[in-house]
């Protein structure tokens, strides 16, 4: 060594530093690269993913690339600063302990934290390009990593611990999936992340939290005189219309408006039985049904409107393939005159909002962003009353979840108007 230039002994030393840091910071990389874009990648035909997923299934053979060569060029540094430093200042323990110290900090800075931290950063950008440098070495290597796992996996056996695709399952639970949407950031964009969140919490809900419920619905009542019904069928917003007689839970069919109105434009002496010739058959569904089942079911039965009934067979609401689609897309900018549900709201700059005792929870919670539960009662009528187990007189307050609730209105044994008031 003494016939080296020194100045080619430090290149040399650099060099062999600047090669391990670029198996520490690749070795990083690819353990933090996220293989589901890496496999979008390789689906679009990047090459470079496609290489990187091939390493990454041969993640033992990989790691064992990596360490040896990271091993051999830190135990080659090692070796070469003591022997510039003998070379330089002699054989002595107090330089050979210096050089030792040198080298172990030269190692730690520039071959391992600081790379590693940069793989960790960059995953992607790093662990792609160096795929194709990798891949080569680990063909080169074969004989060597075979020798070296053939020990690996003997011990792996004796401690029985699993390898592979059996370790572990790379399938992903919906509460992963959500935290991923979560996490996407910019990549994805606000709306298409807020209706991914909204189809998972289909799966949590029931079409009691959707539905119209039975003191809204707009229904036709044969037992009334032809001349309402005719007025009724003129002042409508709706395209389906459920049809009972004398009682709301006696619903005998659905009558569609358009065929009403056309019926009535064609003959002006018409009678309930020629209504009745128009009903289609009600479609009956538990109040306990969940709504992405419902979706279902809508979409095998072809129906589009379902009368909610409870375990007495009586009406409690109903739910529309709309209402559905809203609770995924959010609502339409078109609304039905008195429906509470597609009236915006929201707080004002006293931090005040007023609202209707039949506004449902779960709309109060997502405008508001509030925190009111949602496993019993489904409108704020309903958790009024539970709270204070009584028909409560006006102008009482309550505070529930860090909110005031005042009680400005009631009306026929039920709380019409409520203020709330946020709490700073």
């Amino acid at each position: 060594m003494n016939t080296i230039p020194l100045w080619i002994q430090l290149l040399t030393l650099v060099g062999l530093i600047l090669c391990s840091a670029f198996f520490s910071m690749t070795e990083t990389a690819l353990m933090a690269a996220n293989r589901h874009r890496l496999r979008h990648l390789a689906k679009r035909g990047n090459q470079r993913a496609i290489t990187t997923l091939w390493l990454l299934d041969r993640v033992d053979k990989l790691l064992a690339v990596v360490l040896i060569a990271n091993t051999l060029l830190n135990a080659l540094t090692t070796a070469l600063v003591t022997v510039i430093a003998i070379s330089s200042f002699g054989n002595n323990d107090t330089v050979i302990t210096i050089a030792t110290a040198v080298v172990a900090f030269l190692l730690i800075v520039f071959a391992e934290i600081s790379p590693k931290v940069i793989g960790a950063t960059y995953p992607e950008r790093i662990a792609l390009p160096a795929s194709f440098i990798l891949k080569p070495l680990m063909t080169v290597g074969l004989p060597v990593t075979w020798f070296v796992n053939l020990f690996v996996s003997s011990l792996l056996k004796l401690l029985r611990i699993k390898t592979g695709n059996e370790a572990h399952d790379t399938r992903l639970s919906p509460e992963e999936l959500r935290s991923m949407i979560l996490e996407g950031g910019n990549f994805i964009p606000q709306k298409h992340k807020s209706i991914l969140l909204n189809l998972f919490d289909l799966e949590s809900i029931s079409v009691e939290d959707v539905m119209t419920p039975r003191a809204q619905i707009e229904a036709l009542d044969l037992a009334t005189p032809v001349d309402e019904i005719k007025h009724q069928l003129s002042t409508c917003y709706h395209n389906k219309l459920p049809v009972y007689e004398g009682e709301i839970n006696r619903i005998i069919g659905i009558l569609h408006v358009r065929k009403a109105v056309a019926l009535l434009s064609q003959n002006d002496e018409i009678n309930t039985d020629d209504f009745r010739e128009l009903l289609s058959a009600p479609y009956f569904i538990p109040e306990d049904t969940g709504v992405f089942t419902q979706l279902q079911y809508f979409q095998e039965n072809r129906e589009r409107l379902a009368i909610i009934i409870d375990e007495y067979g009586e009406v409690q609401g109903l739910v529309t393939l709309d209402d559905i689609i809203e609770e995924m897309i959010g609502e339409f900018t078109t609304s039905v005159p008195g429906d509470s549900r597609a009236d915006a709201f929201n707080w004002d700059k006293r931090g005040e909002c007023v609202l209707e005792g039949t506004t449902t929870l779960r709309d109060i919670n997502k405008r508001l962003h509030l925190d009111f539960p949602v496993d019993g009662p489904k409108t704020l009528n309903g958790l009024l009353l539970e709270i204070l187990e009584d028909i409560p007189e006006a102008q009482v307050s309550l505070k529930i979840k860090n909110c005031v609730v005042e009680i400005i209105q009631v009306q026929n044994q039920a709380i019409k108007v409520v203020k709330l008031y946020q709490q700073k």
